[in-house]
């Protein structure tokens, strides 16, 4: 045996609020004529069966539009010239889009450019539903009401939504209660979407963000982070359930920034096992918008380049349908459709217990949810109730800017609740479980499953006339609930949330370093940065350790942590629980039989994964790393590892370092280290001295 040392809503709208925030618009119905718009459209597709409708002309443009040059109409290729003709039709009686198509130079000057340009507007035309025309009609209309400041809530009144309080720290037994409920009756059921289509730029990292690494422990980056949860939800399935051949999708959203390097880092690590299970869709962006009357943007240093922008991960439900694949998991059977952020490890905590609150509560929809300081710089979900339609009402998430607001419009405020400390409404962590039958047929509506859109242009002075750059509608996905209320009718909908401890289920990597710094000097403990992620992974990590019996130093009260390169952490130790080693908590609680007989010091660091392990007896001081292969049973029985370990070492200021290294500010230094890596089939026992024995 060899052992060696080596992851909304457009609401009927009148009063205006001081502060400006996003707007939100309405989608167009398949017959509406955009205004100004004389184009006709013809949809391709079936409702029933959720096939997709497409944008198409309805005849090939036989003239040219008098506006052009005969020579110039001649260069461009037959989708070309509908495209162009088509935005000129679109921008009748409107003028925004003459530095487009107008004084161009004769032909023979700059021909290639008028090509690309016009090849381009015909790529967006194609891309958007409903075409350019629908998109510059739906970006006119809410342009104007930013201008006017208009207050999309006005005819609703915000009340606390349904939903349930998992509370692990106080209630243990809630929590444990939710995530068996999910695994018994959704996980067989379940399709996983990862929307991944942001680069690491604001984390100050060039590559995408689901290459990071998770902690550095193992290295283990977010994408095969995710995976290998998943995979173990599926092994512990197929064991429970007596489903040998079950398979869980995985559906990867990405960008055009980020697909190429999403394809490689899969590639070379062989799709991480996921290959037949694994499916990218790929998102378009969108126009840019110069002005309030939604002129296109281009490029400054080339006329023939529309300026494009991402549309926002509210795409992803259209692709879903777009690409067939929720009818394919209609057709399969599947019950629910989790969806989860890129760079938020901790949120594998609350996924299984979340689908056990749909499951119990019947919820179409259900928002992971955090506690939220009333005030708190944070979406909140809200029942907004329609003052005079009831079946306008819904539950939805709200931005913390337009939430105070409106409840001060209703002579109360967002305030802490004296009992638990925190906002009644809850923060959005924007991790959703949708149950599958109801989301389908929300996605085959007249929508197609294009959530309402929104803009948030930022001006250059009190007049709102002129943006500081350009701006482009953006849609959110959690914003949804919209389409459920329009498809279903708001007495067929059930919505709600699943409150989760914020040291659980909820820490982001989303901000470089240097942003927080500022923040903690600024008071922050939640500074968003790659360390307080993989500090925040290990205090979970401690805490369900402690909960499973173990002796082991929590450390999630702040007053416990350090500061490494200005970021307050934990000072271990430091715990890392591999998926098949703990995928459940009651998983968890059967690999320590004995939970009092474990130790580990705060200075250790415990490395483990492997579904046949057990830990009866262990003295940890030091480092310790033990894997075994899914064949492998090993049995820990009196163990005592003491040795220097793993600490923190912060980065030279002289040194150069990869970005993965600098985003984080300081490296791990492994001084000494018991590992074990077995592989072999079979049962083995590690004793007191540390020697293996094959058992069986």
């Amino acid at each position: 045996m060899k052992f060696v040392l080596p992851a909304f809503l457009l609401i009927n709208s009148v009063a205006a609020f001081a502060r400006p925030f996003p707007f939100w618009g309405r989608s167009l119905s398949s017959s509406e004529t955009t205004a100004g718009a004389t184009t006709t459209m013809a949809l391709t597709g079936n409702r029933d069966t959720g096939t997709c409708l497409q944008a198409t002309p309805t005849a090939a443009i036989d003239s040219k539009p008098a506006v052009m040059d005969a020579g110039n109409w001649e260069l461009l290729t037959a989708r070309g010239q509908a495209a162009l003709a088509h935005l000129i039709q679109a921008d009748e009686g409107f003028a925004a889009q003459t530095h487009v198509y107008g004084n161009w130079p004769p032909a023979g000057t700059e021909d290639e450019g008028k090509k690309r340009l016009a090849e381009q507007l015909a790529d967006l035309d194609e891309a958007y539903p409903g075409g350019l025309a629908a998109y510059l009609s739906k970006a006119r209309t809410l342009l104007e009401e930013a201008h006017a400041g208009i207050n999309p809530f006005a005819d609703f009144e915000a009340k606390v939504p349904e939903g349930n309080h998992l509370a692990y720290e106080d209630e243990p037994e809630t929590y444990i209660a939710a995530e068996e409920k999910g695994l018994e009756n959704a996980a067989a059921g379940a399709a996983f979407v990862l929307v991944a289509g942001g680069l690491g730029e604001r984390l100050g990292y060039s590559g995408i963000k689901l290459s990071l690494e998770t902690e550095l422990c193992t290295e283990q980056n977010y994408l095969e982070f995710y995976v290998r949860y998943i995979q173990a939800i599926q092994d512990l399935v197929r064991e429970k359930k007596q489903m040998p051949d079950l398979k869980l999708p995985l559906v990867i959203m990405t960008s055009g920034d980020t697909d190429p390097l999403t394809r490689e880092l899969l590639e070379a690590n062989d799709y991480y096992g996921m290959k037949d299970q694994l499916t990218i869709v790929t998102q378009d962006k969108v126009p840019a918008l110069r002005d309030g009357s939604a002129g296109l943007a281009l490029e400054d240093d080339d006329r023939w380049v529309v300026q494009t922008k991402p549309h926002g991960h509210g795409d992803v439900h259209h692709l879903l349908l777009r690409e067939g694949l929720v009818d394919k998991w209609e057709k399969e059977g599947r019950s629910h459709v989790v969806f989860l952020q890129d760079t938020n490890a901790l949120v594998v905590n609350s996924i299984l217990a979340a689908m056990g609150v749909s499951v119990e509560r019947g919820f179409q929809m259900n928002s992971i949810c955090i506690p939220r300081l009333a005030g708190e710089a944070a979406g909140a979900i809200a029942s907004l109730e329609h003052k005079t339609d009831p079946e306008k009402s819904m539950v939805i998430n709200v931005e913390y800017n337009q939430l105070d607001p409106l409840l001060q419009s209703q002579g109360t405020s967002d305030v802490n609740d004296p009992k638990t400390g925190f906002s009644p409404f809850p923060g959005n962590a924007n991790n959703l479980v949708m149950e599958l039958q109801s989301y389908a047929r929300t996605l085959r509506g007249e929508d197609q499953g294009v959530v309402l859109e929104f803009v948030n242009p930022k001006y250059k002075d009190d007049t709102r006339t002129e943006f500081k750059k350009p701006t482009r509608l953006e849609c959110m996905m959690q914003d949804i609930p919209k389409l459920f209320q329009k498809e279903l009718g708001a007495s067929n909908t059930r919505i709600g949330f699943c409150l989760l401890d914020r040291w659980l289920t909820f820490s982001p990597a989303k901000n470089a370093l240097e942003a927080g710094q500022e923040a903690v000097q600024k008071g922050s403990t939640a500074p968003g940065t790659m360390s307080s992620a993989e500090s925040d992974l290990y205090i979970a990590n401690q805490h369900k350790l402690l909960t499973a019996g173990v002796r082991v130093r929590e450390t999630k009260d702040p007053k416990k942590w350090i500061k490494v390169a200005g970021i307050p952490v934990t000072p271990g130790p430091f715990i890392v629980l591999g998926a098949n080693f703990a995928v459940t908590h009651r998983v968890l609680e059967s690999r320590f039989p004995n939970g009092s007989a474990v130790s580990i010091s705060d200075s250790s660091t415990f490395v483990v994964e492997g579904k046949h392990i057990t830990i009866e007896s262990m003295e940890l001081d030091g480092a310790l790393v033990l894997e075994a292969g899914p064949e492998t049973h090993v049995t820990v029985r009196g163990l005592k590892v003491q040795n220097e370990g793993w600490t923190r070492q912060e980065l030279d200021p002289e040194q150069e370092y990869p970005e993965n290294v600098r985003i984080r500010g300081y490296t791990l230094t492994r001084r000494g280290t018991a590992e074990y890596r077995l592989t072999e089939p079979g049962h083995f026992v590690i004793g007191e001295s540390g020697e293996v024995k094959k058992v069986e």
